[in-house]
């Protein structure tokens, strides 16, 4: 499995459509078959690396003992499950999710991921959509003891046939059936159910193949910069796409070494970087940015990490150049959704600054993409702000159960509607711009709320801000900023609202201002606007309003 293709050649769209490129030849096989191939090819080279709670170095598998892990998983889960079937994990970053997740797609079933800080309610809600038939769970998370939890709630999923702890893993190992013969997989078949995070609802299950997420992968970090054999640390959450796909997935397609770090901190991180000589991670804005100011970087040889990819929110131009010049290292942006078996278009480390600062780059491989008009479907003239499609055997299976949600997000005709708003230039590089559902109609003008974003945060006092629609009588809905200020400022709404007066037109300039300390976000790093919204309406998060500007307009 080496790194193939090269750069697109230059193109020159008529409209905001890209058609997919097929020169990357694509691994038609199984999470197994993959492993398998690795372990093969390169059986002596470390795959796994434990690091403990403390930070202190734990156990280490070579590819060859991987795979015996899995395959003795794959077995023992065939004593009790059929082919087929869903077996959930609730664990934060502990290996045993690696020969889970091979093991399980070796027997042919598929995998449910579960984060371990849910509460009764939301570990119930997942269990019973997903259907799972087994479940196995760490003992306990942050003080909450997560055997008892599931216990409770199983006696009201009749579907749930066992609760398995996974201190015991070795013991359920141990009752495998030597003489179990793994059943027939294909690369089209389901092995992950994925509930989406939450940021505007209630979950859904997203059902995915294992071709979708083993090419994902193994295009995306080419693109990245892991290398064959490459260090690849990541403190991403396995129960999340970045941490099971990205880094677990992606450390086997290139033949990596896949480091789990237990949790995330910024000390911890550069640490075992340096212990373990790491060039390569997947980390997101907020983290680049706490590694970048920690008072202990200096202190730690990291020079090792020559190449990072970052997403799940808009990675800001400054940011980037900032990982240039002070980490000596590249930073490739990526754009996707757990629908599209995670990513779908990226920039490239060659790619010139202006593109990597201002875009999230050109479609990978076998995807079309087009910005399009959101009711027709038509591809948009090249600049016009419209919503991202994407068509690609990448594309998810569906949401589990929910054939009607399914049928709202993928079209008769093979597209995948993102909700994502963005632009296309003539080159085909993509620049984000905001979501659907967050767009703002203020007095039957659409005020997109990327686009006042961009314009406010180069204010002095502000460290970041989110823009949002607040219920308003009048206008139908009023424009508000939440913002973070930099450190010693007080920033005062009639001076941000008479900067944002210079730089924008009168009906998107904000006319509530909120300010907090920190904002809140989903354990991937998406920003949860819809906790901002409902903290305004409800007076947790007080606002001033900057009403001279709103009389002035209704007097014109």
């Amino acid at each position: 499995m080496n790194d193939q293709g090269s750069r697109p050649e230059a193109v020159k769209l008529p409209i905001s459509q890209w058609q997919a490129r097929t020169d990357w030849q694509l691994l038609d096989m199984t999470l197994g078959d993959a492993l398998r191939h690795a372990a093969q090819s390169v059986p002596e080279r470390p795959a796994l690396v434990e690091v403990l709670e403390n930070g202190a170095a734990g156990r280490r598998w070579t590819y060859a003992e991987l795979l015996d892990w899995s395959e003795a998983a794959a077995r023992a889960l065939l004593s009790s499950y059929a082919p087929g079937e869903r077996v959930a994990v609730c664990a934060n970053n502990v290996v045993e999710w690696l020969p889970l997740l091979y093991g399980s797609s070796m027997a042919g079933l598929v995998l449910v991921t579960i984060n371990p800080a849910c509460r009764p309610r939301e570990l119930r809600y997942i269990l019973e959509k997903s259907g799972a038939a087994g479940l196995f769970i760490v003992p306990r998370f942050k003080g909450v003891d997560c055997i008892a939890l599931a216990n409770d709630i199983r006696g009201e999923l009749p579907g749930l046939r066992e609760v398995i702890p996974l201190n015991e893993f070795d013991a359920f190992l141990g009752a495998q059936d030597s003489s179990a013969t793994m059943p027939p997989v294909k690369p089209m078949d389901p092995c992950l159910t994925l509930f989406t995070s939450g940021t505007t609802g209630q979950p859904k299950g997203v059902v995915l193949h294992h071709k979708g997420v083993l090419n994902m992968a193994h295009m995306t970090h080419a693109r990245g910069g892991l290398e064959d054999g490459g260090v690849f640390v990541s403190p991403m959450p396995l129960f999340y796409i970045g941490g099971l796909a990205h880094a677990a997935i992606g450390a086997v397609a290139h033949r990596a070494t896949h480091v789990v770090v237990p949790q995330w901190d910024p000390e911890l991180f550069m640490r075992v970087v340096e212990r373990e000589g790491g060039n390569y991670s997947l980390l997101v804005p907020t983290m680049i940015e706490a590694v970048l100011a920690h008072p202990a970087r200096g202190q730690h040889d990291i020079s090792s990490l020559t190449s990072l990819i970052s997403g799940a929110s808009v990675v800001e131009g400054q940011l980037i150049r900032r990982v240039h010049a002070e980490l000596g290292a590249t930073l490739v942006n990526v754009y996707g959704q757990t629908e599209m078996h995670g990513v779908c278009i990226t920039t490239q480390r060659d790619d010139p600054l202006d593109k990597v600062t201002s875009t999230i780059g050109q479609p990978i491989p076998h995807f079309d993409v087009k910005i399009a008009d959101p009711d027709s479907g038509e591809a948009l003239p090249i600049g016009q702000e419209g919503e991202i499609w994407v068509r690609s055997f990448q594309n998810m299976l569906g949401y589990f159960g929910q054939p009607e949600e399914t049928a709202k997000t993928l079209t008769p005709d093979g597209w995948l509607r993102s909700g994502d708003l963005a632009r296309m230039d003539e080159e085909g590089y993509v620049t984000i711009t905001g979501r659907i559902k967050e767009m703002i109609i203020r007095g039957g003008e659409n005020v997109y709320p990327r686009e006042v974003e961009t314009v406010l945060v180069e204010h002095p006092a502000i460290e970041a801000i989110a823009v949002i629609g607040i219920p308003d009588p009048y206008y139908g809905e009023q424009v508000a900023a939440v913002v973070i200020p930099t450190e010693g400022s007080s920033p005062d709404p009639a001076a941000l609202s008479a900067f944002a007066h210079e730089n924008l037109m009168r009906f998107k300039v904000p006319s509530l201002w909120g300010f907090v300390s920190e904002f809140p976000f989903t354990d991937t790093g998406k920003l949860q606007k819809y906790k901002l919204r409902d903290d305004v309406q409800s007076g947790a998060i007080k606002v001033s309003e900057t009403r001279s500007a709103r009389q002035a307009e209704r007097q014109e």
